[in-house]
């Protein structure tokens, strides 16, 4: 993963157990009334799913536990939060009637690409260190092609090297990381085709905490009820330890 920022483990029969289980468990979640009211965005064709999926703190899914190729990097631990449950549906992305027509352009032509937890504080959307997670573990729970999540192979380098460079050496969520996180995305994007990451359940990807990713949009894939699901654990660091390589 050094080189690229993320890993994709082959598919496993204990990593498909799981994400059978959780399958079932996200179906359920996605269909209630209550869950959509607070989770759909993008004119309801993303589920956004934030810590909703209901494993243990060793990750495990009722008697299922989280086990696969995924543990000789990250072996769960007893301190893992709710997973998120990201589904995307056809059609994605709709634009929210509050979303500016500049935010849904970017959403559409860089694939909503991003660093998780550096997030938008106040009306002016500063970006601060709020959620400094160790890594990113992703776990498809359907096989759709459509929507797939995107990597830009090696942007971990370039977005860790700027946002050290900006923090120094003071506190890492006290520093207004804007200019310095724009600019390094900049450069991504003019040096770095982005990758689609395609994958099935029993499989499982590891990103870096510093990989600029995002979401494709849906397109002309074929169309599906239940669109096209991935539960994501993200476990904290502090942020000191989410500032280094």
């Amino acid at each position: 993963m050094v080189e690229d920022g993320y890993t994709v483990f082959d598919s496993d029969p204990a990593t498909l157990r799981w994400a059978t289980a959780a399958g079932d468990l996200a179906r359920a979640i996605a269909n209630d009334p209550q869950m959509q009211r607070a989770n759909l965005r993008h004119a309801k064709t993303w589920f956004v799913g934030v810590d909703v999926l209901p494993n243990a703190t060793d990750g495990s899914i009722g008697e299922v536990p989280l086990q696969g190729p995924l543990e000789k990097c990250v072996a769960p631990q007893q301190s893992w939060h709710r997973a998120q449950l990201s589904i995307v549906y056809p059609g994605y992305p709709g634009q929210d009637k509050d979303e500016s027509d500049a935010n849904h352009r970017y959403r559409i032509k860089r694939h909503a690409a991003h660093v998780d937890g550096l997030l938008p504080i106040g009306p002016a959307r500063r970006r601060y260190l709020r959620e400094p997670h160790a890594f990113i573990l992703g776990l498809p729970l359907n096989e759709i092609d459509a929507a797939p999540l995107m990597v830009w192979p090696g942007s971990h380098h370039v977005m860790g090297d700027a946002l050290r460079a900006e923090i120094g050496d003071v506190d890492p969520q006290e520093v207004d990381l804007t200019e310095a996180y724009q600019a390094a995305r900049r450069k991504v994007f003019e040096t770095t085709a982005a990758r689609p990451v395609r994958l099935k359940p029993g499989q499982s990807v590891l990103l870096h905490r510093h990989l600029l990713h995002g979401v494709a949009s849906w397109g002309s894939a074929a169309p599906s009820d239940e669109g096209r699901m991935i539960a994501y654990f993200r476990p904290q660091f502090t942020a000191e330890e989410w500032i280094n390589p």
